[in-house]
């Protein structure tokens, strides 16, 4: 994944440069074999989206249950929208209509990542919540080292709305990176569903972003954010 947006950046950043064309042909054949390899090794992710689908609706937290659950439901469904374009792009089923497959595959992906989103949201607004309350109780804080910051701050402005919001994000990476990654990961739907246009540059400077973002929460499970 890294690699295909990597060369979609790239390939944008050098197009209309002089004598580059070869090199630009070969970055968007690379470009399109990593598209259709990935195609390749999702296929079966139907199946974890499925258990992991199951295994959200036993959140506790009615919030995250909805958000997660219905998340994983249409993440399923963009795999098995994938799969069908990609039986399509290896001419098992080359009567397939991609326009309308591809169409849909981007639907499921963009309602999966903005419950995502709502999910990241409501991890920060419970957190803001808390501090707010520990706030006007004086007891307890979060962070021992920003006591005086903390106090200072008031909610009502846009400024210490947006102070508090860099503090929680800060002391919860978790939370941060997946937010980052979500928000990276909107780009390519809202361009390709023409609720905002962007370029290739965007979306693969966004793709190579959230890929990075991805392989750290792999090397170290401990960024992950926990469901």
């Amino acid at each position: 994944r890294a690699t295909q947006y990597t060369c979609m950046l790239l390939s944008y950043l050098i197009e209309r440069k002089a004598e580059k064309e070869k090199l630009v042909m070969k970055l968007k054949q690379l470009e399109s074999s990593m598209s259709s390899g990935r195609k390749m090794f999702r296929l079966g992710n139907m199946v974890h989206a499925l258990v992991a689908a199951r295994r959200t609706t036993q959140l506790p937290d009615v919030v995250p249950r909805f958000c997660l659950t219905a998340s994983n439901l249409t993440r399923a469904l963009y795999f098995v929208c994938d799969t069908v374009l990609w039986l399509r792009s290896v001419g098992l089923q080359p009567d397939i209509d991609k326009p309308k497959w591809r169409n849909w595959a981007t639907k499921c992906y963009y309602f999966s990542l903005l419950m995502n989103l709502a999910r990241d949201w409501y991890e920060i607004s419970w957190r803001l919540e808390q501090v707010v309350q520990e706030e006007k109780t004086k007891e307890n804080f979060f962070w021992d080292k920003c006591n005086q910051e903390l106090n200072s701050v008031k909610c009502e402005s846009l400024h210490g709305f947006l102070l508090l919001l860099f503090q929680i994000l800060k002391r919860h990476p978790p939370l941060l990176l997946d937010l980052v990654k979500n928000l990276c990961d909107l780009s390519g739907p809202l361009d390709t569903l023409g609720i905002y246009k962007t370029n290739p540059g965007v979306i693969g400077f966004c793709g190579v972003l959230s890929s990075l973002v991805g392989i750290l929460t792999l090397v170290s499970p401990h960024l992950k954010l926990k469901q």
